[in-house]
């Protein structure tokens, strides 16, 4: 019998009473009777058998197959019960999801499995947005505030580590996130020198790169694929809330290592350092980082680092053509005299699209458009 399916009285190997136990836990709700998979675990089937060749390492949610045979009176039965629950918990079934992503008061272990399936839709709340309501008019207002927006898969040996080494490797990559990305200091223009720490300093690659980032930036070698860096002396966070949405996953990389992939989206108020400064300017990242935490045994690397895969970042209203090392939002007065850019126009808050596809869309294009902010 296919996971995910029901038993089809019709194929003759179930006798009557062992039937009728059956329907009698599916309509009292028994746990572990089987489910019938839900719209979006067809649709990500479907999705995934439209691909040609192997889905991407950070998207490795396995759907439920779909049902076979007959079984249509428990189907019926089953959404006769979910029907029912709407109806009388109607707040929890919608607080299950949102936009097609877990929603943002849901618990971080169920959070992050999929891309969602479409942008998110504008905020109710349209308008300017205010020093006291910086997030105003953006989707970004629904979504966690800095280090919840970054919930974790459960723990399972993996690689060449237990159980629970892979839940401090999963605690170490969130940690680095927070570091890299949300810590006031290195958002002020700070080396962020505790996420450096967790880099494998045997890598040496990543360490020339880190060497002159800071120094003397470039395209190539800007400190902001990996940091979230402000120039404190132009301006500064809108309160003390940076909002998150992210996706974190993991599974067994190259030699027993555990390749834990981050893809999270991080919103930034910004108002001008200028003393009495009041208008609000939102820049918006997202950034994708690949760590691998390697077998010493089989790799060279400091205990407790991990080596760096790839890191990739796309922003809005961030600076495009001058590389300072740090993110230059422009506002209002700014944006009204220069280029908006000769790439295409894409939604900055639309996570539905892969990173590689969002970055090869926009490659040789120069400065892209956000289509708000």
């Amino acid at each position: 019998m296919a996971e995910g399916s029901v038993p089809d009285k019709a194929e003759g190997s179930i006798p009557d009473e062992e039937w009728e136990r059956f329907l009698r836990e599916a309509e009292a709700g028994t746990p572990g009777a089987p489910e019938e998979p839900s719209a979006r675990a067809r649709m990500v089937t479907r999705r995934l058998a439209e691909q040609t060749g192997p889905p991407a390492g950070w998207r490795t949610h396995t759907p439920a197959r779909r049902r076979r045979g007959k079984g249509w009176y428990v189907l019926g039965l089953l959404v006769a019960i979910g029907v029912l629950v709407a109806v009388l918990l109607p707040g929890r079934v919608t607080g299950w999801w949102e936009n097609g992503e877990p929603a943002a008061d849901s618990a971080p272990s169920a959070a992050g499995t999929l891309l969602p399936d479409r942008p998110p839709p504008t905020e109710a709340a349209a308008g300017l947005p205010t020093v006291d309501d910086p997030f105003r008019g953006s989707p970004a207002r629904l979504w966690s505030d800095g280090a919840t927006g970054l919930g974790l898969p459960a723990a399972r040996a993996t690689g060449w580590m237990t159980k629970a080494e892979v839940a401090r490797a999963l605690d170490r990559s969130r940690a680095f996130l927070i570091a890299s990305s949300l810590d006031p200091g290195v958002l002020r223009g700070e080396r962020p020198a505790k996420a450096i720490a967790a880099v494998n300093p045997q890598q040496q690659d990543v360490q020339d790169y880190l060497a002159t980032a800071f120094t003397a930036p470039t395209r190539e070698n800007s400190p902001l694929l990996l940091f979230s860096r402000f120039d404190g002396t132009k301006v500064r966070l809108a309160g003390d809330v940076v909002k998150t949405r992210g996706l974190i996953t993991y599974r067994e990389g190259e030699r027993g290592a555990v390749e834990v992939s981050t893809d999270v989206t991080y919103v930034y108020p910004l108002v001008r350092a200028t003393p009495g400064s009041d208008e609000v300017a939102r820049t918006i990242v997202r950034r994708e980082v690949v760590m691998s935490w390697d077998d010493p045994a089989k790799v060279y690397i400091e205990p407790g680092t991990f080596s760096l895969v790839s890191y990739k970042v796309d922003s809005a209203n961030g600076g495009c053509s001058t590389f300072t090392g740090y993110f230059t939002p422009e506002f209002s007065a700014e944006r009204a005299v220069t280029d908006e850019g000769e790439g295409p126009e894409s939604d900055p808050y639309d996570r539905s699209t892969p990173m590689d596809t969002r970055m090869r869309d926009a490659d040789g294009v120069g400065c892209g458009k956000a289509s708000r902010l």
